[in-house]
């Protein structure tokens, strides 16, 4: 008995009682479970003030006609209206056609850069085009988004830099860089020489192509004057990724007029700023009198923009609006998201089009019959707040007849969606409305 009474006096020196092993237990992971709270609530915080920082929304009103507004809307946008230049629109695997001629003639430097740079018997194309020139002494420098070139072949980056072409990536998945991480270069350019100039929406991949599934996609051929400006958007970039600045005759040659079009380049880096290409649509849209035309793959309006097509459409200017159909959408996130703005649109006595061969890539906007805008842009708030782009705006009525007689070439193919005919089910609906939520990344 004594022992026992022994071995129970002993117990609390040796082994904690249950209310203090619980407390013990509780203790640690309390303080762990604080930490991580503060962690997440702190996070929040900071989406939440990235999601929710100040932004200036642009609402143009009582502006003049389009033709009186343009010298402004290009200052505005960063630009200049420059008289004198030659343009050739280039539709689908023209692009491709004109872009090799053009580099086997480069003859000082040929600059490129693009987003998507995939697979395909075109992609070799270009690359030996690009060795071959840099073989023979031209300065080629080749820009591409590190996420959108990320499926490049290695066999032709090797090719590439062993002729002598300086291949860089655009903002590399780095860990050191992740802050990086979601600012991606979408401009599509080509220079060559320093006097003739390309912006587009094609990717180099066998997807545009005939031998792929020959998504639809607009180019525009530049030469003159507006080519310095292409030239100086490309040199931008460059300067920001490697540190060198491209500079000479061999880059910026003195360019006197070749034709007869005006023009201006809008190039958007806005990362927090007000974006220029984002008020240049704004601002168009806003002052057309008689007809606006929107080819666009992406189109994701935010509230402004939804406004001011909804305005332009009751005070009387025809709008149209073509997007991929539900055959040919390569985002269903994208396709269904654009659902939610149809209502308004169509109440507002907007067309909406769905093109149905192929993927409708191409970003081209044409109002009243005489300004055309085309380049890398989508119609969404990436291309407007997040990414790098590029686009021209040209005054012709001649070149504007061509995109808007492309336009009505494309009408043929798709299905209009109708107010009458307008029905989802519930399930579509929802579907519509989830995509949407995340409409700001799409």
């Amino acid at each position: 008995m004594a022992g026992g009474e022994r071995e129970r006096g002993r117990g609390p020196d040796r082994t904690p009682g249950l209310r203090e092993r619980l407390s013990q237990a509780v203790e640690v992971p309390f303080w762990g479970v604080a930490a991580l709270a503060l962690l997440i609530v702190l996070l929040a915080l900071f989406l939440w003030s990235a999601k929710n920082r100040r932004q200036t929304h642009v609402r143009p009103e009582g502006l003049a006609a389009f033709t009186e507004l343009l010298p402004s809307i290009a200052g505005a946008t960063g630009g200049t209206l420059t008289d004198g230049n030659a343009v050739t629109v280039l539709q689908d695997e023209a692009f491709f056609d004109a872009l090799l001629a053009d580099v086997a003639s480069a003859r000082r430097s040929v600059h490129f850069e693009t987003y998507v740079w995939w697979r395909g018997e075109v992609c070799r194309r270009l690359a030996e085009a690009l060795a071959e020139r840099a073989r023979a002494g031209v300065e080629v420098r080749v820009l591409v988004d590190a996420i959108g070139g990320s499926d490049m072949e290695e066999e032709l980056r090797r090719l590439l830099r062993d002729a002598g072409v300086r291949l860089v990536f655009f903002h590399p998945l780095e860990l050191a860089h992740l802050a990086d991480l979601n600012h991606r270069d979408h401009r599509k350019l080509a220079i060559v020489d320093g006097r003739v100039g390309y912006t587009f929406g094609h990717g180099v991949a066998e997807e545009w192509t005939p031998a792929g599934q020959g998504w639809r996609d607009t180019a525009v051929r530049v030469e003159g004057p507006l080519v310095a400006s292409l030239q100086a958007v490309f040199v931008e970039n460059w300067m920001e990724e490697t540190g060198e600045v491209p500079a000479g005759e061999a880059i910026f040659p003195e360019l006197g007029p070749v034709g007869e079009v005006r023009g201006h380049v809008a190039a958007s880096s806005p990362q927090g700023r007000v974006s220029t290409v984002e008020v240049l649509h704004k601002l168009a849209i806003a002052s057309a009198r008689e007809e606006i035309l929107i080819q666009n793959p992406y189109f994701l309006p935010d509230e402004d923009l939804q406004a001011l097509l909804e305005d332009a459409a009751r005070r009387g200017v025809a709008v149209s609006v073509m997007i991929p159909g539900r055959e040919a959408a390569d985002s269903a996130a994208v396709f269904h998201a654009s659902h939610t703005h149809y209502d308004g649109l169509l109440a507002a006595g907007v067309r909406i089009f769905e093109y149905r061969p192929a993927l409708l890539h191409q970003k081209v906007l044409v109002v009243d019959g005489l300004w055309s805008h085309v380049g890398s842009t989508n119609f969404d708030s990436r291309s407007f707040e997040i990414n790098d782009e590029v686009s021209v705006g040209l005054l012709d009525r001649e070149v504007a007849a061509r995109l808007s007689e492309a336009f009505e070439r494309d009408r043929r193919d798709c299905r209009e969606v109708t107010r009458e005919g307008w029905e989802r089910s519930v399930r579509h609906r929802l579907l519509d409305r989830l995509a949407h939520l995340a409409h700001e990344q799409l």
